[in-house]
């Protein structure tokens, strides 16, 4: 192709001479000038490419910077040696100019990527557990010499999933879930578990390991005396004499309030009040509590009766994070501070309209997500409709129609005004939904839930304008903060005290609203920028450092670098020659009399 365009711009160039210019022995200088500088031209227009040779030279050493090759049973020390030895050495996965393996991910796919394209040969070193050896493309192993330096068999027992709360008040019971799991000659045996905060402890048990190295063990009992804030507890096992001690404790941050974050008022108390009540304790992550006036003034607690003081009740709602009423609870509802509300009104004979009204829901709400494919029309209908009027910036979540036919009608209605979210629900017998069981239980539950993640959703004058996403991550995997200020995504400034000494650093938040912050293990207190504090802690456990099944095999590379193709745009030398080949041309025509 280079070969053509040249030939045809130089046969164009001549025959410009022969056709449009006077023709004389002195004319084949400036028409050869012409000639080459069209031929140049033309090339550069097409931006023609030609073969180059592979690079070769020295090969191009990833060396898998993950924690696995520094945990127990690791060979760091050779690999690193192996590395060197072989070729130009680069760290895969940690932090640029860490020169130790920290990486929380096993991840070789974008660098092995990213080497390849270099015409360099490729040699990987790692220990073969590899999370995303399937996402390699096959030719692209093919190009790579990959050495294996296997973990050596150990013997150790580790804590694998940790469930619990995260918020709770001082009358609540703590219940956390501890799975535990022993690798390498796996036997019977009693290990005794505990969850502290420094010499204080909360609960202790033990957990029973059967003959395949598994077991389970619920740590149950009251909150202690503690002051309200958060609570960093380190739930460990006691006396393992493993080979791996980081994979022996991990922590829970607890945070103790003085009132429950979901507070739910009932007056008078309903089959309503009963089913939101429990499905409410099912998906929300926060303490829970349901209060009901039985009769005019007399409040008491949902499950168990006990008489409450009217006071306390206003207090539990002035403070709740998400306040729920039902009916009419009066005064005691002024005044919340809450940044979600759900509100169900009293639907009395004479202001609804009575029928069997049968929903639907509109898509493109914030509740839409919470009923996947499920046939809502065909749920139980409600039996009353209160008048709701949407307003101009309102979303409706939910309509019906009486017998499935005439008016659509509202009766979910969501708003989002002056930092407080709020879901007015006007129909009477949802609670029938969850009595029924099956497909429209789901439906209640998906409704409750998503609702509930909404209304929290808000802006909270407690966190700021960014929200820590988990308060607890494993080593070597970042600290994720989520935008939640509703103005323009920004930076942040934040300060972090405790681990390793101060830090100050900036959040960048990305197109999604997330911005992330890599930190060492230890326990770390925050401030941002702008109002908003709280505690992180990030662990020593990291799933890297249990034994896990190889993923990538050793061998030798079985395919060459393919040979790469400069465009001869890249070619200096090419633009000098057109100057060149133009400036003759004209200095010709000059000596000739010509323009």
């Amino acid at each position: 192709m280079p070969f053509v365009v040249t030939i045809l711009a130089a046969i164009a160039a001549v025959l410009s001479y022969r056709l449009l210019e006077g023709w004389s022995t002195r004319t084949w200088l400036p028409a050869a000038c012409r000639a080459a500088g069209w031929s140049v031209v033309a090339l550069l227009l097409v931006n023609a490419s030609c073969p180059s040779p592979a690079q070769g030279g020295r090969p191009l050493v990833l060396l898998d910077g993950s924690l696995s090759m520094s945990a127990a049973g690791g060979r760091w020390s050779e690999a690193l040696a192996l590395a060197r030895s072989s070729g130009e050495m680069r760290l895969v996965g940690v932090p640029e100019g860490d020169t130790l393996p920290s990486g929380g991910h096993s991840r070789l796919a974008p660098a092995l990527a990213g080497a390849g394209s270099a015409g360099r040969p490729v040699i990987v070193v790692s220990d073969g557990e590899v999370e995303d050896a399937d996402a390699i493309p096959s030719e692209l192993l093919a190009l790579t010499t990959v050495r294996i330096l296997e973990r050596r068999p150990i013997s150790d027992v580790a804590i694998t999933r940790v469930e619990g709360p995260t918020r709770v008040t001082p009358s609540d019971s703590l219940r956390f879930s501890v799975e535990v799991e022993s690798f390498g000659a796996a036997a019977a045996r009693t290990i005794r578990v505990s969850a502290r905060e420094g010499d204080q402890v909360w609960l202790r048990s033990e957990v029973a390991l059967d003959v395949s190295g598994r077991g389970r063990v619920v740590l149950q009992g009251p909150v202690p005396a503690v002051p309200p804030g958060a609570h960093v507890l380190t739930i460990a096992l006691a006396e393992t004499g493993d080979a791996e001690p980081r994979s022996d404790a991990r922590l829970v941050v607890v945070t103790v309030v003085p009132t429950p974050g979901v507070v739910l008022l009932a007056s008078p108390p309903t089959w309503e009040s009963r089913f939101l009540l429990d499905a409410l304790r099912d998906v929300a992550a926060l303490p829970v509590r349901g209060y009901l006036e039985s009769e005019q003034g007399q409040w008491r607690s949902a499950g168990n009766l006990r008489p409450v003081p009217r006071d306390e009740v206003a207090a539990a709602a002035r403070r709740a994070d998400l306040l729920v009423t039902l009916g009419t609870p009066g005064s005691v509802a002024a005044g919340s501070r809450a940044r979600g509300r759900l509100v169900l009104p009293a639907i009395v004979p004479g202001s609804a309209a009575p029928g069997d009204w049968y929903v639907s829901v509109p898509t493109g709400t914030p509740l839409s997500s919470g009923f996947g494919a499920l046939a809502v029309d065909s749920f139980p209908p409600a039996t009353a409709l209160a008048e709701l009027s949407p307003g101009p910036r309102d979303w409706t979540g939910l309509t019906a129609q009486a017998g499935r036919r005439g008016t659509v009608r509202p009766v979910l209605v969501g708003r989002d005004s002056g930092g407080t979210r709020r879901i007015s629900i006007g129909m009477a017998g949802l609670w029938r939904w969850a009595f029924r069981g099956g497909s429209s239980e789901q439906g209640y539950r998906g409704l409750v839930a998503t609702s509930v993640s909404w209304l929290l959703g808000g802006a909270d004058s407690a966190v700021g304008r960014a929200r820590l996403v988990r308060d607890v991550v494993e080593q070597g995997r970042p600290v994720s903060f989520e935008w939640i200020g509703g103005s323009a995504v920004e930076p942040v400034p934040i300060e972090l005290t405790g681990g390793d000494g101060p830090r100050r650093d900036t959040l960048v938040f990305d197109g999604a609203g997330r911005a992330e912050l890599l930190l060492p293990p230890g326990v770390w207190r925050y401030r941002l920028s702008g109002g908003g504090q709280g505690t992180l802690a990030v662990e020593e456990f990291s799933g890297e450092l249990l034994p896990r099944a190889r993923t990538l095999t050793a061998h030798e590379a079985t395919a060459a670098p393919a040979d790469s193709r400069i465009p001869v745009r890249r070619w200096l030398w090419l633009f000098g020659l057109g100057v060149l080949a133009f400036s003759g041309e004209w200095l010709a025509r000059r000596r000739m009399g010509l323009r």
